[in-house]
């Protein structure tokens, strides 16, 4: 069904978004379906996150993993932080070998490897990893960790669902990164030097229950495959950003992954732009269909202060989302430099629920750090 739209103009304004504001404005944007559906800008008085005080479930959280525990050496092990119907998101921490197998029979698992290196052995063979990786596993995949350096984390489950790679139409399938650069494992020397015929296990997460499958040999025992279901990796430093001297580009301009219910974004340095009547950090918006969590991986996040590698930011749907104030007064110093920061957007459809764990590590002054 098509969508009411309808342009109209009331008021102050801009005639194009994200440039040009009115003066002494702050603009916001209302949109639906994030940032892909109908939208329209606000030009405000006053930044839109300039409260006093929050009370309830809306206010914004600031959490660091740094405070979590060592996982053992099995991911189910792992913290579980967020969670909703459509996905499980978990960060683990491990400094041994894994010593079984596991499989994720409830969804596609995607990791993101914040610390460490090691070497991946699955279904498809072997794949060696490190700081900055994602590696896409399919559902149903077996596989286990050798670990170099002490791994930590982030795993994101879409739960009954499938990773895709998003449409990008005008700008070409190799924008962005270009699939080619995607790596898979190989049937190498060193998985075929990891079989063996002694007794194995697999850890089966299925229905958010465990159950273990012991083999009396190792089931990793695939002498070659064929087709077009595997997974995965990419390093965000093969991904080549889409930039605009002329227009602050959104969040969506940077989606990595996606799923029916959410996407994963990866935010890379990048050149501010340079146009003095273009916005050069991110406008204010209330995109009430997503939740935002970022996970900030390297760097100085530009548009957040209080904020270093490690720590994960939730930001429910329902309250205005935008840089910090401290960010925003320093924006024009920024206009032909670079971004400093790496980071990990995921955008859920559906309402994240924070799980007890994750209050444990809790930043509760982040709220007031917008004031």
């Amino acid at each position: 069904m098509p969508w009411i739209n309808i342009p109209k103009v009331e008021g102050q304004s801009s005639r194009q978004a994200h440039t040009d504001l009115p003066a002494n404005t702050f603009e916001r944007e209302l949109g639906k379906e994030g940032f892909y559906g109908p939208a329209t800008q606000m030009y405000h008085r006053h930044p839109p996150t300039s409260w006093v005080r929050v009370e309830g479930k809306l206010r914004p959280h600031a959490f660091d993993t740094k405070k979590l525990a060592l996982s053992g050496s099995c991911p189910w092990d792992a913290s579980l932080l967020f969670s909703n119907a459509n996905t499980q998101i978990r960060f683990m921490k491990l400094e041994n070998d894994m010593d079984h197998l596991v499989r994720n029979a409830d969804g596609d698992e995607l990791l993101f490897v914040h610390q460490g290196a090691g070497e991946l052995f699955c279904d498809y063979g072997h794949l060696n990893f490190g700081e900055g990786d994602y590696i896409l596993l399919p559902r149903g995949t077996m596989w286990r960790m050798n670990v170099r350096e002490r791994v930590s984390a982030l795993l994101v489950e879409a739960t009954n669902d499938s990773y895709r790679l998003p449409e990008k139409g005008l700008i070409g399938n190799q924008a962005i990164f270009d699939p080619a650069i995607l790596d898979v494992p190989k049937i190498d020397d060193a998985f075929l030097a990891q079989q063996n015929e002694a007794e194995w296990k697999v850890v089966v997460k299925k229905s958010n229950q465990l159950s273990t499958i012991t083999y009396a040999f190792n089931p990793l025992d695939a002498v070659g495959w064929h087709g077009t279901l595997m997974p995965v990796r990419l390093n965000w430093r093969d991904i080549r950003p889409l930039m605009s001297q002329r227009y602050h580009v959104p969040p969506s301009a940077h989606t990595t992954f996606t799923t029916s219910r959410f996407v994963v974004c990866t935010f890379v340095p990048r050149p501010f732009e340079t146009d003095p009547n273009a916005l050069n950090v991110p406008f204010f918006h209330s995109n009430d269909d997503y939740d935002e969590l970022i996970f900030y991986h390297a760097g100085q996040f530009f548009s957040r202060n209080h904020i270093y590698p490690g720590m994960i930011s939730l930001h429910p749907s329902g309250i205005p989302h935008g840089p910090h104030p401290k960010a925003l007064q320093n924006a024009e110093k920024k206009r032909g430099t670079m971004t400093d920061e790496v980071a990990v957007m995921i955008d859920t459809r559906n309402a994240l629920e924070i799980s007890d764990e994750a209050k444990t590590i809790e930043w509760l002054g982040y709220v007031d750090s917008w004031k």
